[in-house]
């Protein structure tokens, strides 16, 4: 027995789905009119007149995805002459359905409403007329369908809606993550290196074995910033380019950033306490991250001699201490780049804090929660 794989079955959707809806009304039409024919010999005249509009219909239906509302109102109105000219209570209603419900998947509510209105009362003013061809019970039937059809190009809209929305949030919050990891691996290199030149320059010709201390400073500075950079920018590469593979920069490197620092004249001192186990990797980026800026901050704006980075790691968050004895940094340096709002905004993604102001004790002082799931509570899970 052969095998049907489920998988290769597609549902028609597009103009062919529009192609194969009106040509099963059309031929569903046509037979009901040949059964007319049958039964009543002198109906010829009407019967070509009705299958005329209903070819006429059934062929405007595949244009409804470029013109909906023109081809909403064409099928309804010429639905509507149809069932004048003929006694056939036949199946080409559906055909105005599927084009109102285009319509209200499209958010086009006040088109969809007056088109099915007018629907409504044309069905309802044959019943007053006393027709034949329908009555009461089959007007509150139309309705129903109408208002559910309505009802389910609403939510399609508003699913789309939602979609579209998602995902331009999604894209927002990504190009900020980039904005956030190019401003801290540039930022942060371009400044030690500004510093080491700025040193290597002015002891050049004073003191060569310290401006050639510089230099090679700013080359491994410059090597090490240009390795960020290219695994940061591997997010934007294209899906066949080979993206880099290496791990994120994390607090078991908060080391090259002590080298870093002293090239550049901070002698800072780390001061770490609590567990040793392994943090989440976007929790351990985020406090790396925190202190690259933060001492970034002391080399350019605060003019300190000496940091101090505390890290305490909890069981439930990571705290994190920098404080310099500088003379703090300056409204205007605050306000020029985007260092402090991006600490924030990576403490607040994770559900933390993170402060930042002079010190209690003078300089400028760096103090950010970054919460996590117990370590307990997972290793029992």
């Amino acid at each position: 027995m052969p095998h049907l794989d489920a998988a290769r079955l597609r549902l028609l959707t597009g103009p062919r789905a529009d192609i194969a809806l009106a040509g099963l009304v059309l031929v569903l039409a046509g037979v009901a009119e040949g059964q007319r024919l049958g039964s009543d010999r002198d109906a010829t005249a009407s019967a070509i007149g009705s299958w005329i509009l209903a070819v006429a219909v059934c062929a405007a239906l595949p244009a409804r995805g470029r013109h909906p509302v023109a081809v909403g109102w064409f099928t309804v109105i010429g639905t509507g002459f149809y069932h004048l000219l003929s006694t056939v209570d036949g199946p080409l209603v559906v055909i105005p359905v599927a084009a109102l419900y285009t319509l209200a998947a499209q958010g086009r509510t006040q088109a969809s409403v007056a088109m099915a209105a007018v629907m409504v009362i044309g069905v309802g003013a044959g019943v007053l007329v006393g027709t034949g061809d329908v009555n009461g019970t089959a007007v509150f039937m139309l309705t129903g369908w109408l208002v559910a059809v309505l009802a389910l190009g609403s939510m399609r809209h508003g699913r789309v809606a939602y979609a579209e929305e998602e995902a331009r949030l999604r894209a927002t919050q990504e190009r900020l993550r980039i904005a956030r990891e190019l401003h801290d691996v540039i930022g942060h290199n371009m400044s030690m290196i500004h510093v080491q030149a700025s040193s290597a320059l002015h002891r050049l010709h004073k003191d060569p074995a310290q401006a050639q201390e510089a230099l090679t400073a700013i080359k491994q500075g410059s090597k090490e910033g240009l390795r960020e950079l290219r695994a940061t920018l591997g997010v934007l590469r294209q899906v066949d380019e080979v993206a880099p593979t290496g791990p994120s920069p994390g607090l078991a490197r908060i080391g090259e950033l002590v080298t870093s620092a002293a090239g550049a004249g901070l002698d800072v001192k780390v001061e770490r306490s609590g567990s040793h186990a392994p943090l989440p990797a976007s929790v351990d980026l985020a406090a790396y991250r925190i202190v690259q800026e933060s001492l970034t901050n002391a080399v350019k704006h605060s003019g300190a001699r000496h940091v101090v980075v505390r890290i305490h790691h909890g069981d439930r968050e990571l705290t994190i201490g920098v404080q310099d004895d500088g003379r703090g940094a300056t409204p205007s340096a605050q306000g020029d780049g985007s260092g402090i709002a991006g600490m924030t905004e990576r403490a607040r993604a994770l559900g933390g804090t993170l402060t930042a102001g002079p010190g209690a004790a003078g300089g400028f002082a760096v103090r950010g929660r970054l919460p996590f799931p117990d370590h307990t509570s997972r290793s029992a899970e």
